[in-house]
């Protein structure tokens, strides 16, 4: 299984606009061959605050949206990047000053203990 991460900055002040655009998204990626399931996880930015012992809130952090995608096999997320319905999910594009910085796509083999030798 293959996990893909896009790490995308979102500007401050348009998160809640970003995260409107993956409520209505036209979900055609769900059907793909070989999709197994999404997630979008919102940035947490904490630090350790050493004087009491716990994690606080850092509004200097700003972190980055991650929107994950499953997939059976990276040849079948390929295959979803060339298809129409890619093209049709992706044709209304978000304004440029909602993010504030470039994207990243990050791809990540899932690996069990057994994989692991543990």
């Amino acid at each position: 299984m293959i996990v893909v991460t896009n790490r995308i900055p979102v500007a401050e002040g348009h998160e809640i606009d970003f995260e409107e655009r993956f409520r209505h998204r036209a979900h055609l990626v769900d059907t793909a061959p070989g999709f197994v399931r999404n997630e979008v996880h919102r940035p947490r930015p904490l630090k350790f605050d050493r004087a009491t012992a716990t994690f606080v809130d850092d509004p200097a952090a700003r972190g980055f949206y991650e929107v994950k995608t499953w997939w059976r096999r990276l040849d079948d997320f390929v295959a979803w990047t060339q298809s129409e319905a890619f093209a049709e999910a992706h044709k209304n594009r978000a304004p440029k000053e909602m993010f504030s910085g470039p994207n990243v796509i990050e791809f990540h083999e899932v690996m069990t203990s057994t994989d692991l030798d543990v």
